[in-house]
């Protein structure tokens, strides 16, 4: 395995090094009162009353940094009281921390090749285990790895039927200890027309703790952002298909797989003069969906309906709850950003 550089962020994570992030970047502290002085960007569009529980009037978006290629996957690590983000076309993943701005955390963290590539090599989606561990879907590597104690990877899953997988993109934990996760080829140099691509299809998979992995569905044509209801009885997966753009909702059987899979949300309307497609998503302790897609963070009830969206201007790649479960970060093309809610969301 290459060398791997990794920031001591955590007590389980041993500290390799350290690295700023690149001075063209956009880094702010605190001020010492404990207020940030980021600047605030986009707008609230309110489609709703309803969004205005979730978002108080004066709600805004702050730039905490920038200068990322393409952000994604965050993750607000308890422990660390940091956020941890992958920047998936820098094969990077950055630690943002309140007083401290931007570090080097994992470096490769999707790609360990000796040939230097192109495209979306890095990690993408990124999550915390049980144990509080990071698990990372590997775009280059092709592969759901977990980091260890001595920051070396364990895969913990690769093939499907002995054939490599595209190139993971998001994934879920279930209470049950489950692992959900999609297979789309955006890590590929040719997406779906590359060479080395070994499956025939862009997969939604599931992995249980004892190592067994089963196709859920391979109907979807580009499977991206997923998410469980609260009571896990629903679960919801982005697809992030120009010509067919939308979200999909199915229903959870007692054994863990999925079924009666129907439309959502219907975003073609949207895509045709916003920048995004339906990507990452998080949903809050009532289940009201904050998911990424045309125009930036659209906010659907539990019925589907769009109450607004949290505009970036940018395509807008994921979100995740943090601080105390009220603050939504956003990951927004080159930007990492947030935003105070009046909702809460599970911290994972």
């Amino acid at each position: 395995m290459n060398r791997i550089t990794v920031v001591l962020c955590l007590g389980w994570l041993l500290a390799l090094g350290a690295q700023e992030l690149s001075a063209q970047s956009v880094v702010r502290a605190e001020t010492a009162n404990g207020r940030p002085p980021y600047p605030t960007f986009g707008r609230i569009e309110r489609l709703d009353r309803r969004l205005n529980q979730l978002l108080a009037p004066d709600a805004r978006l702050e730039k905490l940094a920038e200068g990322f290629q393409w952000a994604e996957g965050p993750i607000w690590v308890p422990n660390l009281q940091g956020l941890l983000f992958s920047d998936v076309k820098g094969n990077t993943i950055y630690e943002w921390k309140a007083g401290q701005g931007i570090r080097v955390f994992l470096r490769p963290s999707g790609y360990t090749g000796s040939t230097p590539r192109d495209g979306e090599p890095g990690s993408n989606g990124l999550t915390l285990d049980r144990a509080g561990r990071l698990v990372l879907c590997e775009h280059g590597d092709r592969r759901i790895s977990r980091l260890g104690a001595t920051g070396r990877k364990r895969t913990l899953a690769e093939y499907y039927k002995y054939r490599r997988f595209n190139s993971p993109n998001d994934l879920v934990y279930k209470s049950s200890g489950d692992l959900y996760f999609t297979d789309p080829p955006y890590g590929l140099l040719g997406t779906n027309h590359e060479v080395g691509k070994e499956l025939l299809f862009s997969g939604v998979y599931r992995l249980k703790p004892d190592g067994e992995l089963n196709l859920l569905t391979d109907a979807l044509t580009f499977p991206n952002g997923l998410a469980f209801s609260p009571d896990e009885k629903k679960f919801y997966v982005a697809v992030s298909d120009p010509a067919r753009a939308v979200w999909m909702v199915y229903d959870v059987r007692p054994d863990g797989t999925i079924d009666h899979g129907r439309i959502f949300y219907d975003a073609a309307s949207l895509t045709k003069d916003r920048p995004g497609l339906p990507d990452g998503m998080k949903v809050d302790l009532n289940g009201n969906l904050f998911a990424a897609g045309p125009g930036g963070i659209l906010v659907f009830s539990p019925d589907g309906t769009h109450l607004g969206t949290i505009i970036t201007g940018e395509p807008t790649a994921n979100c995740n709850w943090g601080d105390d479960g009220s603050t939504l970060y956003i990951a927004a093309n080159h930007y990492l950003a947030r935003i105070k809610t009046n909702t809460r969301g599970k911290l994972h």
